[in-house]
């Protein structure tokens, strides 16, 4: 399916509306930091078993994609994934390809980043389904609680 399209089908689930940085991320679902190191490594600018890559994901989509990214804002910590809280405008209602900051563990400095695709409803609590790179080290797609997004970020330009 090509960008512009209304609908895509990713993992079984439509996503409405996807910008082409979803439709460039979905190219690498299932990609793996054990049997794909030397791909990923490539294309994220570090390696995978050694750094935390979900930032460094988002970036390289968001270059290939033509759109700016961490690297373009000659931003400090561009490999951090808070740091995608300075990407792009706020917004408090998330669509297909908007970027989510969550937190990781009990640091107040550590997070994971990812591109939105969809909410669901799942025991009465609602979670996102995130696209990102460094999920079970891989390139996936998972649901992360909406609740506990620090962040939603969407481009300032698509």
């Amino acid at each position: 399916m090509l960008p512009g399209c209304e609908t895509l089908m990713v993992d079984g689930e439509a996503v409405k509306n996807p910008p082409r940085h979803v439709h460039v991320s979905v190219e690498y679902i299932g990609l793996n930091e054990h049997q794909h190191r030397t791909v990923l490594k490539k294309y994220v600018g570090v390696d995978p078993r050694y750094t935390e890559w979900c930032a460094a994901f988002l970036n390289a989509v968001l270059e290939e994609s033509g759109m700016q990214n961490l690297y373009d804002m000659d931003h400090v910590s561009p490999l951090m994934a808070r740091s995608f809280l300075k990407w792009g405008a706020k917004v408090d209602v998330p669509m297909a390809g908007d970027v989510v900051v969550f937190p990781r563990g009990n640091s107040d400095w550590k997070g994971h980043v990812g591109f939105y695709l969809s909410s669901i409803q799942k025991n009465g609590k609602e979670y996102y389904r995130i696209l990102g790179g460094n999920q079970n080290n891989a390139v996936s797609i998972d649901l992360y609680p909406a609740k506990k997004a620090l962040g939603i970020r969407r481009a300032n330009k698509y």
